[in-house]
């Protein structure tokens, strides 16, 4: 048997929502983690809470790529689609490499299957429907042979069938089950008759696709060549609730988060909640006002306060953010952006909400915004919306998306010692106090505790003095407040990087600029680009709210400026009104994320 080494591979799992795809890509990721390849992730969930079984609608899907090399994306288009039934197949093989193959149950290719999927008839059997390559093997009937002696129920049985075409993938890949056999006893210590046959149907498929004359070669991915140090794999909302429990940890606060559940973001709430060792404190609260007025309260009590939620929650959640900005208190509001408007494409991503998180307040209600740009990331950018929110005592609100919140990465886990120190100091001299003084330098006022002897201050919406914190009414003083608050967070732009251009250091044709999520395509793209000998170059935009001090410079050095984002140009016009600067805007609005070649559209006709 031939082995064939490969740089990288991208493969997607679909299946109904109840064959366990989800899983499956998540063993096959860990599986192949262990062998030191860089890995990207990307799940991808029906809206509906139960599609009907064996519909489009009810498809489930989980792409992830993993290579020898640095891996920014879950790839554009899979090599290998493993297509559990009818509808899986339809709703996926469009998206197909040119040269890669599909990995069928043909046991789930019933008449019943296909007409619910929509076909007039048997795609495998007609050439003009499907001109691929492909692997019919009865996986559901293979596995019920294998489980024939085990006393469980028939559907306990079938359940087991994507083991089976695991252990299919793994013989495929060369990667060894030791790590999922693991798992299994672990997730099933209490059933063990269900560890035993899962882990036997995965026997069972790495010897069927080993003795099998259908399959050719096997494939070798080598190790990536990473930064030494301890690896994780991690999804962006992972990272960001450990982040947050990293920034209290920092800050030698207690983290509380008030929260109310929402796709996609309900996992952040989940995570902080696992590690109550460290003394946080988590509320699901009754709704989205509940929490963020929780999370208010918190802060001003003195601790590490956040909430977490999508965009319809921000919406919800926009008068208390005044309340917020007005009284001056570090607050961390985490937006993991999804399709709108209304509900939307809740299981889908987008990024929609720039515009939302800098102006979806009523009044002159400034605020830091800041973008994370891959899963991992949002761990850093967590721990930075934190250093802002405490040094300059502001609401900070940190955007990531059903992309990033999803989908995962290989995670270097940091040295507690290389990560900022956010240490904070109360005021507790009662000396010539006043509450609304600021400091010189950041425009912060003094953090109090409540209770303190002699440090009592008023709290509320109205306006305040602008020295002693008393509720104003004064004209003059209501425009002197209005302008230091806006002064306070323009003046943040003095505090972070520069923006940095991965490319042409001193100009040239082309710079493609993107925010959030964005980040992997373009990369990839540029990369490409310049190993062509183009002149292409990239920014990405982490800080959007002040931006880079350095940005209007970096942008003129070039003859065109390309911005890339999932919306109708948020970061467009943002760009345009500040800089007053002619731009090209690339928008994809479709649920998905941005592919290589969809960013190649724009950059080719350009040069």
């Amino acid at each position: 048997m031939n082995q064939v080494a490969k740089d990288h591979v991208v493969i997607r799992f679909a299946g109904d929502s109840g064959d366990g795809m989800q899983l499956t890509g998540s063993q096959f990721t860990n599986s192949s983690a262990l062998t030191g390849t860089d890995i990207v992730t990307l799940p991808d969930y029906p809206s509906e809470i139960r599609a009907p079984a064996g519909t489009i609608d009810g498809v489930s899907g989980f792409q992830m790529q993993f290579g020898s090399q640095k891996v920014n994306t879950p790839g554009d288009y899979p090599d290998a689609l493993v297509a559990m039934n009818p509808a899986a197949l339809k709703a996926n093989i469009q998206d197909l490499a040119r040269d890669g193959y599909v990995l069928l149950d043909i046991d789930a290719f019933t008449e019943r299957n296909i007409d619910k999927a929509g076909y007039v008839e048997n795609p495998i059997s007609r050439k003009s429907l499907f001109d691929k390559k492909a692997y019919s093997i009865p996986i559901t009937s293979q596995t019920l042979e294998a489980l024939k002696d085990f006393d469980i129920p028939k559907k306990a049985k079938e359940r087991c069938k994507n083991f089976f075409t695991l252990g299919i993938l793994f013989w495929i890949y060369d990667l060894s089950s030791d790590f999922n056999i693991k798992w299994l006893k672990k997730k099933f210590a209490k059933k063990p008759i269900i560890a035993e046959a899962n882990i036997k149907v995965l026997k069972e498929g790495m010897i069927y696709a080993q003795n099998s004359s259908m399959f050719q070669a096997q494939y070798k991915i080598h190790s990536a060549p990473l930064e030494k140090g301890t690896y994780r794999n991690v999804s962006g909302n992972q990272a960001t609730g450990l982040g947050l429990v990293t920034a209290a940890e920092r800050a030698g606060l207690k983290l509380f988060l008030g929260s109310y559940p929402i796709t996609p973001a309900t996992e952040i709430l989940q995570e902080i909640t696992r590690h109550k060792n460290f003394g946080t404190k988590t509320t699901q609260s009754e709704d989205e006002i509940g929490g963020i007025c929780s999370a208010i309260g918190a802060s001003w009590a003195g601790a590490f306060a956040c909430t977490t939620t999508s965009g319809p929650g921000l919406a919800l959640k926009s008068e208390a953010l005044g309340l917020a900005v007005i009284t001056e208190l570090p607050l961390v509001i985490v937006n993991v952006q999804r399709g709108g408007p209304s509900t939307g494409l809740p299981t889908k991503t987008e990024q929609a909400d720039l515009l939302q998180a800098m102006y979806g307040r009523n009044g002159e209600a400034p605020m830091p915004v800041i973008a994370a740009k891959s899963p991992a990331d949002c761990f850093h950018q967590a721990i930075e919306a934190g250093r802002i929110a405490l040094k300059y005592m502001t609401p900070v609100i940190l955007l990531t998306d059903g992309y990033l919140g999803n989908g995962s990465e290989a995670f270097k886990i940091p040295k507690v010692n290389d990560l900022p120190d956010l240490t904070v100091k109360f005021r507790t001299d009662k000396d010539n106090y006043q509450a609304y003084a600021r400091n010189p330098e950041t425009l912060a006022r003094e953090w109090v505790k409540p209770g303190t002897p002699g440090l009592m201050n008023r709290v509320g919406g109205l306006e305040k003095d602008f020295l002693t914190g008393a509720v104003s009414h004064d004209p003059k003083n209501h425009d002197k407040m209005v302008r230091i608050r806006q002064e306070k967070v323009d003046n943040i732009a003095n505090d972070i990087q520069d923006l940095e251009v991965f490319g042409d250091q001193e100009g040239g044709e082309v710079l493609v600029i993107g925010w959030g999520s964005t980040y992997g395509s373009i990369r990839n793209k540029v990369q490409k680009y310049r190993e062509e000998g183009k002149s292409v170059s990239h920014a990405h935009i982490t800080h959007i709210n002040p931006f880079p001090k350095n940005t209007l410079e970096v942008m003129k050095k070039f003859k065109k400026v390309v911005i890339a984002e999932m919306n109708l140009g948020q970061l467009d016009k943002l760009i345009r009104a500040k800089y007053i600067i002619e731009t090209i805007s690339l928008n994809k609005i479709q649920g998905k994320p941005f592919t290589e070649n969809e960013i190649a559209e724009v950059v080719d006709e350009l040069l």
